[in-house]
């Protein structure tokens, strides 16, 4: 999950694999598959970033699991 911010200052996490897009104009808005919208203050750019953080985290993740799983397996 991510967090971002509503224009209100409310925060909120979004499962990013469920984002069909985001736009900005001028607004971030993330568009879900769902056609759920959300106006956030981060810019394109920022979630962007945290998407591809969270994705990095996700592999990483499943690399220890499975260096963990194949040690246990010796």
């Amino acid at each position: 999950m991510i967090v971002v911010t509503r224009l209100n200052r409310s925060r909120f996490a979004v499962n990013p694999d469920l984002i069909e897009r985001v736009q900005e104009s001028p607004d971030t808005t993330i568009v879900m598959v769902d056609g759920a919208r959300f106006v956030v203050r981060e810019t394109m750019e920022e979630l962007i970033g945290q998407i591809t953080a969270f994705r990095a985290n996700v592999l990483a993740q499943a690399s220890r699991l499975s260096a963990a799983t194949r040690a246990e397996d010796l």
